[in-house]
Order: structure tokens, then sequence, then C-alpha cells
């Protein structure tokens, strides 16, 4: 793709997935993304409608409006990593997502394949804004859960933790300290740790969230769309 277009690709990417979570939220009618959408051909093929609706929250007219919308602004299928990080800064224009649109492509793509798929998007959708409580807090866990080998270290936490308010950026407000991110890691580190042997399991993790709800609230993802 032509390096002059991307700028204006990826901000159409974003109207879409935008206006997508609006339809999901009963905020913007289905016909009104539709008109914006064009056919484009596709090289990735998408699990069957009927499947995705047994795995996700979705029903099959907004899994038809989410496959229209991917693929009009992904043509092969897929999304890569400088792909999802180009988009996902459009959030962020104040700060550097770049580390954090990492971590969280890491956390979509399930297979760890280094692409995101229609299905992988949709999933991972699905949990996000419809799931349990529990359900978005063990996709939280994935997050946190850098290497995957099923426990979340205190460096694994403190680098999600200092990309998180690299994204938010410089200048928020209130103005946060240097050593805010290792503060709020070593806080929310003494409370899920339980049996205090630096790692921290996905039980000892769903367990402190639900009992704090300050920890809770700020594992609360997606809510700025």
């Amino acid at each position: 793709m032509n390096e002059s277009r991307r700028p204006g690709r990826a901000r159409l990417v974003l109207k879409c997935i935008q206006r997508c979570i609006k339809i999901i939220r009963g905020t913007l009618s289905p016909d009104d993304l539709e008109d914006d959408l064009e056919l484009s051909p596709m090289c990735h093929r998408p699990e069957g409608l009927e499947i995705l609706q047994e795995q996700t929250k979705f029903n099959r007219k907004e899994l038809q409006i989410l496959y229209r919308g991917f693929k009009n602004e992904c043509p092969n299928g897929i999304v890569n990593e400088d792909s999802f990080k180009e988009i996902y800064s459009q959030f962020f224009p104040q700060g550097d997502a770049s580390t954090y649109a990492h971590h969280l492509f890491n956390a979509f793509d399930v297979d760890q394949d280094g692409s995101v798929s229609f299905e992988d998007f949709v999933t991972g959708l699905s949990v996000l804004l419809r799931g349990s409580v529990t359900d978005k807090l063990r996709w939280a866990f994935n997050l946190y859960d850098i290497n995957k080998d099923g426990y979340v270290t205190k460096e694994e936490m403190l680098d999600i933790m200092k990309s998180i308010y690299d994204m938010m950026g410089k200048y928020t407000y209130p103005a946060v300290n240097h050593d805010a991110p290792r503060e709020h890691v070593d806080k929310f580190f003494e409370k899920m740790d339980k049996n205090k042997d630096g790692v921290v399991t996905i039980d000892e993790f769903i367990d402190a969230c639900k009992e704090d709800q300050s920890i809770l609230r700020s594992m609360q993802l997606f809510e700025g769309l």
C-alpha cells in the first residue's frame, strides 16, 4: 500500500471500529454503517457466521456488519502489528500508544501468528464488550501475562502499567509523578500475590480484582471508545 495513504486509511479503520462498537452498544443504527461500507475482495475467509455466533455474544446481523467493516478496511482479512499500532494510536494522540498497542495486539493474537484475523478480533471484542466480569478479567490476565507462561510477575505488570501511562501522555490532569507506575504496581501486586511467591496466578488475579473495586475499575478496557 502507498505509504502516503496510510494515515487516511487508519482514520477510516478507526471510524469503522468506533461505529461498530456504537452499534453493539445500541447507539447507532446498523443502516448508518452499511451506507458507508463497500464490498471488497477477501483473501482470508472467516469461520461460518453460525460458528462465530455460538462462540461470541453477537447475533448474526451484528457479525455481518462487523465483518463488512473489517474486510472493507482490511481487504486481505488480517491486521498486522504495525497497522494495529497505527490504528490504536489514533485513540490517544496526546501520548505514545505504541507499547501498549503491542501488548494489546498480542492479547488479540490468540494463536500468536503475528496477525489478528476477523475471528480473533470479534472474539476479543465480544469478551470486552459483553463478557462477564470473570471473562473480562481472564482476558485482562492474558494481556498482563506477557510471556504467556500462566503467571504475571511484577515486572510484567510494571511493563503494562508504564505503557498505559505513556499512552495517556505527559499532560494528564492531575499530573502524575515519575514513580507513579511502580507505586501503582507495588500496591496492586501486594494485594494480588496472596501467597507471596513473587508471581500472580489467574485465580489470585481474579479474586483480588473482584474484592477490590479500585483494582476492578483500573482493569476496565475499551471504556473510552
